[in-house]
C-alpha cells in the first residue's frame, strides 16, 4: 500500500507544480496570414467586377429576365429533365442486366455502356438529328414480319425528340454505372442474412439494397446532373432556342458579347445552385440510417449563428 500512497503523493504534488504554470493560448501565424491574402486577393476580384465598365453590367441587368431568356432557361430545365429521368431508368435497366448471372444481357449491357461512353454528345445528337437519312420511315408491327403502322421519322423525331433521346442514351451510359456501384457497395451479407430470415426479393430491394446504395448514388448522380445541365448547350446545333443558344442569337445581334454570357453564366449559377440544395437534403434523408446525428440544414446554422450571438 506504501508505493501507491507514495505514488499518490507524487502525482498531488506534480499536479500543485502545474497548476501554478502560465496557460498560454496556441497562435496560428500562418493561418491568419492565409485568411489576410485570400480576403485581399477576394477584394480585388470583386471592386474589378463591380467598377470595370467592360462587364457591361446594365446590359446584363435589362436581359437577365429578359422574355426569351426566360424560355430559354426553361427549355434547358425541361431538357435536363427529360435526360435525367429516362438516362436513370436507362441505365438502371442496364445496371441489373450487368449484375445479372444471364451472359447475354451481361454483355449487352457491357456493349453499350462501352459505346455511348466513347462516342461524344456531340455526335450522337448530330445522328439522331439526321436519322431520317438512314430510315426515311419507322415501322410497327411483328418483329421480321408485316408492319401494322409506319411513319415517316422527320415526323416522328423532331429536334426536341432528338435532343431527348441523344441526352437519354448518352447518360443512360454514365447512369448505368453509378447506379451499379451503388448496389455493390451493399454488403452482401445484409442480403444473404435477410433471406436467411425470409425476406421477399423485393422488400430485401426496397428496404435494405436501395436506402444504402442510395447513399453512394445520390453524391455522384448529383454531378450528373450538374453536368447534364451544362450539357444542354451543346443541342445549339440543332438550332434548338435553349440558354447558350438564345444568347448567342441576342449578342449576334447587338453585339453585347460579354454581357450575355455574363448571362447565361448567372442563369447556369442560379440553377446549378438550386440543384446543389436540393442535393443537401437528399443526402440528408437518406443519411438516418448511417449517422446519429444529422447535418444541421442552413436555417438550423443560422438559427443557432443568431442564438450565440443573441446570448454573447
Amino acid at each position: 500500500m506504501r508505493p501507491s500512497v507514495r505514488a499518490t503523493a507524487t502525482g498531488g504534488d506534480a499536479m500543485d507544480d502545474l497548476d501554478g504554470l502560465p496557460v498560454v493560448p496556441a497562435r496560428y501565424p500562418w493561418r491568419w496570414l492565409a485568411t489576410l491574402v485570400v480576403a485581399v486577393l477576394l477584394a480585388m476580384a470583386g471592386h474589378a467586377l463591380v467598377t470595370n465598365p467592360a462587364w457591361d453590367w446594365k446590359v446584363v441587368g435589362e436581359y437577365l429576365f429578359y422574355e426569351t431568356i426566360l424560355r430559354a432557361a426553361w427549355l434547358t430545365l425541361k431538357l435536363t429533365a427529360l435526360g435525367i429521368v429516362l438516362g436513370f431508368v436507362i441505365g438502371t435497366v442496364l445496371a441489373l442486366m450487368r449484375l445479372s448471372k444471364v451472359p447475354l444481357l451481361t454483355s449487352v449491357a457491357w456493349t453499350y455502356v462501352w459505346i455511348f461512353r466513347s462516342v461524344p454528345l456531340i455526335l450522337q445528337l448530330l445522328f439522331w438529328y439526321n436519322l431520317a437519312i438512314l430510315y426515311r420511315y419507322l415501322s410497327f408491327g411483328i418483329p421480321f414480319g408485316p408492319s401494322f403502322v409506319e411513319v415517316a421519322t422527320m415526323d416522328l423525331i423532331g429536334p426536341v425528340t432528338a435532343a431527348t433521346l441523344g441526352l437519354a442514351l448518352h447518360q443512360g451510359a454514365y447512369a448505368a454505372e453509378i447506379v451499379r456501384a451503388g448496389v455493390l457497395s451493399v454488403d452482401p451479407g445484409q442480403l444473404e442474412a435477410a433471406a436467411a430470415l425470409g425476406v421477399p426479393r423485393g422488400r430485401q430491394i426496397r428496404r435494405i439494397i436501395l436506402p444504402q446504395a442510395m447513399r453512394t448514388i445520390i453524391p455522384t448522380a448529383a454531378n450528373e446532373i450538374v453536368g447534364l445541365v451544362k450539357g444542354t448547350s451543346v443541342v445549339y446545333i440543332m438550332a434548338l432556342p435553349e440558354l447558350f443558344y438564345q444568347v448567342q442569337v441576342i449578342y449576334n445581334r447587338n453585339g453585347r458579347i460579354i454581357a450575355l454570357l455574363l448571362v447565361a453564366t448567372i442563369w447556369y449559377l442560379i440553377i446549378t445552385s438550386i440543384l446543389s440544395v436540393a442535393q443537401f437534403y437528399v443526402e440528408r434523408y437518406f443519411a438516418k440510417g448511417s449517422t446519429r446525428v444529422l447535418p444541421p440544414t442552413p436555417l438550423q446554422r443560422l438559427r443557432a449563428f443568431v442564438a450565440a450571438r443573441t446570448a454573447s
